[in-house]
C-alpha cells in the first residue's frame, strides 16, 4: 500500500501537532521537576488521560486480536482482569503515593526501609524496572510498531523504527512529562478516532457484510461468549480463574502494578493534590477497561472472516518475514482495506498510539536513571544542568537498546506472557508493604530474585514443556510468596525512626502500623475499609459498562438494559460514597 496524497495530508497535520506542543512545553523543562513530574501541579482529568494514551500502544490491539482470534472474546479476560489493580491503585494507594512527595516511586524504598538493603535496592530496582522491564516493553511497543509498517506498507523495520523513535524522542528531548502529558491529550483523541473508524471500516469489508452478519457467521458466533466456557475446566480455568483469583494481585505488570508504581505513580505524583491523584487513576480505569475495547475486538472478529487463519496471512503478505507472522498481525492486516483519507488518520492513531507510549516509557525509564541512581549514587551534589543532561542521553539510549530488542521478539502475547511471569507472586509484597510494617527490604529483594529465577527456569529448562502458560504463573506466585514471607519473618527489622517517620509521613493507619502511629494519626478514620467498598463498586460500574457495550453490539437489546441498569446504580452509588467517606476536603 502506499499513502495517497490525502492520507499524507492528514498524517502530516497529526505529526506536525505532535511536535508544535513538545517544544511548546520545552519551556516548562528546565528542572528536574519539571522535567519529570511537570512541576506537580497537573489535574486530574490531564493526568488520566495521559495514562490511557500511554497504555494505547501500537501492540495493544495487536495483542487483543491474538487472544481474541485464539480464544473469543472471553479471552480478554487475562487483562481486563487487572481493574480490580487499577481501582485498588485509585481508592487505596493514590492518596498515599501524592502524600509522599517523592520524584520517583523508587524513593519509596529509603522512606519506607533502612540500611544498606533499601540503598541496595532502590538502585537495583532503578535498573532492573527502568532499564530491564522498561526496555522489554518499549520493545514489544516498537515491534508492533515493525509489523503494521510491514503490512501496511512494506517498508523495513529500521525505517519503521527510525520514523516512530524520533517523533517519541523529540517529545521526550524536549519538554519532558509537560510535553509528554500534553501531546497524549491529541494522541489519545487521535487513536481513539482512528481504532473506532477502522471498526467501522472493518465491519462494511463485502465478506464481513455489516454488524449483523459478522455476529451470525460461523467463524465468529462461537467467539463471542464474555465469559469462558464454565462446563470447559480448560477454558473457564486460566481465561477467568486465574486472572480473577491470582493474576490480578500476585503479578506485577508495567501499568496495572498491585500498590501502583512506574509510570502510573509518575502521573499520580505529578497531580496537583490527593484528590486529583485519585481522580486520575479513576478515569483511567473507566476508559481503560469501558471505553476503548470493543473497537479493537470488532477489528478482530472481522479478520476471522477474511483471515481465518495463519495460512491466509501468510499467503496475503508474502513480504512479510514469516517468522513474526502470528494471529497478532490480523489487526494490521485488516487496515490494508481502508481507502484514501481514512488509511491516513487510521495511520496517524497508531503512529499517535505508538508515540505516547514511547514517550512515556522514555521519560519514566530516565527519571530513574537520573533520581535513582545518578544523583543518588554517583553525584549528590548534581546541579539542574547535568541532571538535565544526564536524564536526556539516557532518553537516547534507552531508545537505541529497545529498538533493537525488538528485532529478537516475535508476538506482543510472548512478551506480555514473559512480563507476567517474571512479575509472579511480587503483587501480593507490593500492596502489603504499605500496611504490615513488619515486610522489609530483604523481603523485595528475595521476591525480585526468586520471581526472576523462577522465570528463567520456566524459560530455559524441560519445565517449561512441562507446564502451560498459567500452571507456570501459579507456580512462580507460590514460590516467590513463600520466599518473601520468609525473608520478612526472618530478615532484619527496619529502624524504627524510619517507621515512625513513615507512619508520619503517609500516615497508611490500620492495625499493622498500631506500635508506630502517634495518638493523633491514630485517631484518624482508616480509609482502606472505605477505600475497597469504593473499589468494588468502581469495578461493578466498569465490568457492566463493557457488557452492556458487548450486548448491545450483539443485538441482545433485553440484556445489554439490564447491565445498562446495574452500572448506573452503581457509579451513583460511587459518587455519593466517594463524597461521603473518600473526598479530601
Amino acid at each position: 500500500m502506499a499513502l495517497a496524497q490525502a492520507d499524507w495530508i492528514v498524517f502530516g497535520v497529526y505529526a506536525a501537532l505532535t511536535l508544535v506542543i513538545g517544544l511548546w512545553a520545552a519551556r516548562r523543562a528546565r528542572t528536574t521537576k519539571g522535567f519529570f513530574l511537570g512541576g506537580r501541579n497537573m489535574p486530574w482529568w490531564l493526568l488520566g488521560t495521559s495514562m490511557v494514551a500511554t497504555t494505547f500502544s501500537t501492540d495493544t490491539p495487536n495483542l487483543v486480536a491474538d487472544i481474541t482470534r485464539q480464544d473469543g472474546v472471553a479471552g480478554n479476560w487475562v487483562w481486563w482482569a487487572f481493574l480490580l489493580t487499577g481501582m485498588l491503585t485509585a481508592f487505596v494507594y493514590a492518596g498515599l503515593w501524592r502524600r509522599t512527595g517523592v520524584t520517583t516511586d523508587l524513593e519509596f524504598y529509603e522512606l519506607r526501609y533502612s540500611g544498606k538493603a533499601a540503598s541496595f535496592l532502590r538502585g537495583f530496582r532503578a535498573v532492573y524496572l527502568g532499564v530491564f522491564f522498561n526496555i522489554m516493553v518499549m520493545a514489544s511497543v516498537t515491534l508492533a510498531a515493525i509489523k503494521i509498517g510491514g503490512v501496511l506498507f512494506g517498508t523495513s523495520p529500521i525505517i519503521t523504527i527510525a520514523i516512530g523513535a524520533s517523533l517519541a524522542l523529540v517529545i521526550s528531548l524536549t519538554g519532558g512529562l509537560v510535553s509528554v502529558i500534553w501531546t497524549d491529550l491529541l494522541l489519545f483523541a487521535v487513536a481513539m478516532i482512528g481504532s473506532v473508524a477502522a471498526a467501522v471500516w472493518a465491519l462494511g469489508h463485502a465478506d464481513v457484510g455489516g454488524l449483523q452478519a459478522l455476529m451470525q457467521h460461523a467463524s465468529v458466533s462461537n467467539k463471542l461468549a464474555l465469559v469462558p466456557d464454565l462446563s470447559d475446566p480448560a477454558a473457564f480455568v486460566p481465561l477467568l480463574v486465574i486472572p480473577l483469583a491470582v493474576q490480578w494481585w500476585a503479578t506485577w505488570y508495567p501499568g496495572s502494578e498491585p500498590g501502583g508504581g512506574g509510570y502510573a505513580a509518575q502521573r499520580m505524583l505529578a497531580a496537583k493534590d490527593e484528590n486529583n491523584a485519585i481522580g486520575a487513576a479513576f478515569f483511567f480505569n473507566v476508559a481503560h477497561y469501558a471505553l476503548r475495547p470493543w473497537p479493537w475486538i470488532l477489528v478482530a472478529l472481522a479478520s476471522l472472516i477474511v483471515f481465518p487463519d495463519l495460512e491466509s496471512l501468510r499467503t496475503a503478505f508474502p513480504q512479510v518475514d514469516p517468522t513474526v507472522i502470528g494471529h497478532d498481525l490480523a489487526y494490521p492486516a485488516m487496515l490494508t482495506f481502508l481507502p484514501t483519507g481514512l488509511l491516513g488518520l487510521v495511520v496517524g492513531s497508531l503512529a499517535a498510539a505508538y508515540v505516547s507510549t514511547i514517550s512515556t516509557h522514555l521519560n519514566w525509564g530516565s527519571s530513574y536513571i537520573v533520581n535513582d541512581l545518578y544523583l543518588r549514587f554517583f553525584n549528590r551534589d548534581a546541579d539542574e544542568a547535568s541532571m538535565l543532561r544526564v536524564g536526556r542521553w539516557s532518553t537516547l539510549a534507552l531508545m537505541v537498546v529497545a529498538a533493537l530488542l525488538a528485532l529478537a521478539l516475535e508476538s506482543a502475547l510472548q512478551a506480555f506472557q514473559i512480563l507476567l511471569q517474571i512479575g509472579a507472586g511480587t503483587g501480593l509484597l507490593f500492596i502489603l508493604r504499605w500496611f504490615w510494617w513488619r515486610i522489609n527490604a530483604w523481603a523485595e529483594i528475595t521476591g525480585m530474585m526468586v520471581s526472576f529465577t523462577v522465570a528463567l527456569v520456566f524459560a530455559f529448562s524441560p519445565l517449561g514443556d512441562v507446564f502451560v502458560p498459567w500452571q507456570q504463573l501459579v507456580v512462580g506466585v507460590c514460590v516467590t510468596t513463600l520466599s518473601w514471607l520468609l525473608a520478612t519473618v526472618l530478615g532484619p527489622k527496619t529502624d524504627t525512626e524510619t517507621l515512625l517517620a513513615f507512619a508520619r509521613l503517609a500516615r497508611p493507619g490500620g492495625p499493622g502500623w498500631r506500635p508506630y502511629v502517634d495518638s493523633s494519626v491514630a485517631e484518624a478514620p482508616w480509609q482502606v475499609p472505605a477505600g475497597i467498598v469504593a473499589m468494588l463498586l468502581g469495578c461493578a460500574a466498569v465490568y457492566s459498562t463493557l457488557f452492556a457495550t458487548g450486548y448491545v453490539l450483539y443485538g441482545r437489546y433485553p440484556l445489554a438494559a439490564l447491565w445498562i441498569t446495574i452500572a448506573g446504580v452503581s457509579g451513583l452509588t460511587l459518587k455519593n460514597y466517594w463524597r461521603t467517606h473518600l473526598r479530601r476536603s
